[in-house]
């Protein structure tokens, strides 16, 4: 028994009427007779009793019927919800991040790329890098993103990575002096207050390097997690911080049109790499690779430049 078979047996059962049948399923009506005969070869029964040219179904036929009802139903859900997912209108995604991005940028993207898409669902969580690299590694997740660390071990077998360069922007608060220069340096925050992330990230070492190199004294007032939260000192005017794009981005999705922190280059730059990451024996679906495809395109709008091999 195949689904045509049962289309049709089903719709002579609704119809009472091989040539009724036949016109809404825009068949012939000897085809469709031939098509009852045919189920009835197989079954090795008889499904109808034919008396004064109607068709009267035996109640064996009462049981199939209510059999390939319930699978063409099944069946045509299925084939709705693949249509769906091909169109990308269906479908779900897995996404672990590092806290900065997966606080504002990842969730700005998601309402964008997925927003009038109401039958997908997505997860967003925030993890370090590190674990970041675990999750995507154990096939638990469509997508990562976690800080570059060059020295990092990366199970390539297990592991699908891109990597993105962005240069380092100073925070200055808008009304500070420092506010109108073109470039700063780190002359021009020698003795300053610092906002930076924890000693063992590597902005941190680069910063404290960059300052080092050019006998400035990097003073360190407030540390923190991750980015994002060294703003709300600058935008207090109580330290001067150097961030990545990324959280600039962030800043201005929360800030709106206030104005309160300026963001200048900063020289020597100050690198710092972002890792997109994807599992390699975890198949990406359609919805996977088009969001994927879309923070690539998000990276590359920030400035971010691809790494080589």
């Amino acid at each position: 028994m195949n689904l045509k078979q049962m289309t049709v047996f089903r719709e002579v059962m609704l119809t009472g009427s091989v040539s009724e049948a036949a016109r809404n399923l825009n068949r012939t009506q000897p085809s469709v007779s031939h098509m009852i005969a045919t189920l009835e070869d197989e079954l090795g029964m008889r499904l109808f009793e034919r008396r004064r040219g109607r068709l009267h179904p035996v109640p064996e036929a009462q049981y199939l019927f209510e059999e390939c009802k319930s699978l063409l139903t099944r069946v045509g859900t299925v084939s709705q919800t693949m249509k769906r997912m091909k169109a990308m209108e269906s479908g779900e995604l897995q996404i672990v991040s590092m806290p900065g991005p997966a606080s504002v940028l990842l969730p700005e993207l998601i309402c964008h790329h997925l927003g009038e898409k109401p039958s997908v669902q997505a997860t967003v969580l925030s993890r370090s890098s590190d674990a970041v690299f675990q999750l995507v590694g154990s096939q638990q997740f469509d997508l990562g993103i976690a800080d570059h660390e060059p020295e990092r071990a990366i199970e390539a077998s297990l592991i699908s990575s891109e990597t993105f360069i962005f240069d380092c922007l100073c925070a200055v608060p808008s009304g500070d002096p420092l506010a109108n220069e073109d470039v700063i340096t780190p002359e021009t925050l020698s003795g300053q207050p610092m906002a930076t992330l924890f000693e063992d990230h590597r902005s941190f070492r680069l910063t404290k390097r960059a300052f080092q190199t050019q006998g400035a004294e990097l003073k360190v007032r407030f540390i923190t997690q991750f980015f994002l939260p060294l703003l709300s000192y600058v935008e207090k005017g109580l330290a001067y911080a150097i961030v990545d794009p990324l959280t600039v981005k962030s800043w201005r999705l929360l800030a709106g049109p206030a104005d309160t922190i300026a963001f200048l280059p900063f020289r020597p730059t100050i690198p710092f790499g972002v890792d997109i990451l994807t599992p390699s024996y975890r198949p990406a679906s359609l919805l996977a690779k088009s969001f994927a495809g879309r923070v690539v395109e998000e990276f590359a709008a920030l400035g971010g430049r691809q790494a080589g091999p």
